[in-house]
């Protein structure tokens, strides 16, 4: 993706706007100019017919009716791995190989069972113990939400174009599939912002008066509103078709198409890698300082109580929860920067390998967050316990967790 993308290898939001089709015409071209037999004089005279000019010129319509002509070019999505002429031990694309679509699809398999899992263990959790409702606890629901989306809008869909090369799922999802995937990771560092921000306000500030459960919905539906308009534009600068590698072999193609030319998708890939990342980082970054520097003051002057040591505990965890989600994306944000900013990028032999590593680094991020809350917070760690029968061997354990579940007499976070 393009600063939001999470989806589409070399070529969807945070690609640069490269598609699969434009990343395949690349290497066919690339074959060709070390393949090609000699012209002669009066081949070199007639038209060029280069693959990438005529995709790069064409309408979707046109694209039917570029074909090409030499027999190098009759090769499969499926079988795109190509042996370079100059070196025949190097392979073009190393996602081909077949070890490493193992370990692809083992990546992403793990990281979608263990969000949908975790990330559904929040939500019901938080729904179903009433001491775990509290405005933070929303919030963090609302993240796990995005989270999940994630895990079932984004994750599938990228392993599947980056095995088989080409847009698999017609239309209506080439339109559709970006713009959500775009506002479910907008919602999910808004979130974050906004937790840092309440946390910041109560701590800080010492107010006393907490946002009520009613502006804590008109919140989060503003930020799910918020995040679907800068979303947006990926569903609209986009085109659909079918580009003919032969007269009998084709592939779909999804691409971006961004009116006045591609520095127009750049712009808006930089603007997004700044709202999505940069500026919210940011703001929590001061926002933690600022909450730290206040507890810490607090525990210099012997003052500090339970309910002091129970927010220090609570904001490590939140804290802890940003790292980590800034840490996974950025490598992912670099590589996109450099895609943005060097065309040279692309032109590496293993880009779409590169791309898809970074991807599943910043994709961990979507099952992390559980693990934290299980292993830095007693509420949900009880919480989860009780829902997963996990300690059955220690009743008394047990029946101390689900009070403290149960009777709401623990502290909220």
């Amino acid at each position: 993706m393009r600063g939001i993308k999470c989806m589409f290898p070399s070529f969807g939001p945070n690609n640069g706007g490269f598609t699969a089709a434009t990343e395949l015409l690349c290497g066919i071209e690339r074959s060709l100019s070390e393949a090609r037999p000699p012209q002669t004089q009066a081949q070199r005279l007639q038209p060029s017919a280069a693959p990438w000019e005529a995709f790069a010129m064409a309408s979707a319509d046109q694209l039917n009716a570029t074909h090409v002509e030499y027999s190098l070019l009759r090769l499969k999505a499926s079988n795109c791995c190509s042996v370079s002429a100059e070196n025949p031990l190097t392979l073009e694309d190393s996602t081909k190989l077949l070890g490493v679509r193992v370990v692809l699809i083992l990546a992403y398999s793990t990281i979608i069972f263990f969000g949908v899992v975790g990330n559904s263990l929040v939500i019901y959790v938080v729904h179903a113990f009433k001491n775990l409702r509290t405005v933070t606890n929303f919030f963090i629901v609302n993240l796990a939400v995005a989270d999940l989306l994630v895990n079932t809008l984004c994750l599938p869909f990228t392993l599947t174009y980056t095995l088989y090369g080409e847009w698999k799922f017609g239309r209506a999802l080439c339109f559709a599939l970006p713009c959500a995937q775009g506002t479910a990771v907008h919602v999910s560092t808004v979130t974050l912002t906004i937790i840092a921000l309440d946390r910041h306000r109560s701590i800080v500030h010492h107010t006393e008066t907490k946002m009520s459960k009613d502006a804590c919905a008109a919140v989060i539906a503003v930020t799910w509103v918020v995040s679907a308009l800068l979303a947006s534009p990926l569903a609209v600068f986009r085109e659909y078709g079918t580009f003919d590698l032969s007269p009998d072999e084709s592939i779909q193609v999804c691409a971006e198409k961004w009116p006045g030319g591609s520095m127009n998708g750049s712009i808006y890939s930089a603007s997004m890698l700044l709202i999505q990342y940069g500026l919210p980082l940011a703001v929590i970054s001061v926002a933690y300082i600022r909450i730290w520097r206040k507890l810490r003051r607090r525990v210099a002057r012997g003052g500090r109580s339970d309910r002091d040591r129970r927010r220090g505990k609570t904001t490590k965890m939140l804290l802890t929860m940003v790292v980590v989600f800034a840490v996974s994306w950025l490598p992912f944000h670099a590589f996109q920067l450099a895609v943005d900013t060097n065309s040279a990028v692309p032109d590496m032999s293993d880009f779409k390998l590169l791309f898809t590593v970074f991807h599943v680094v910043a994709m961990c991020s979507t099952f992390v967050n559980p693990i934290l809350y299980g292993w830095m917070n007693s509420n949900y760690r009880a919480a989860f316990l009780s829902v997963c029968r996990c300690h059955r061997g220690l009743a008394g354990a047990r029946n101390a967790e689900r009070r403290v579940c149960v009777d709401g007499k623990s502290t909220n976070v």
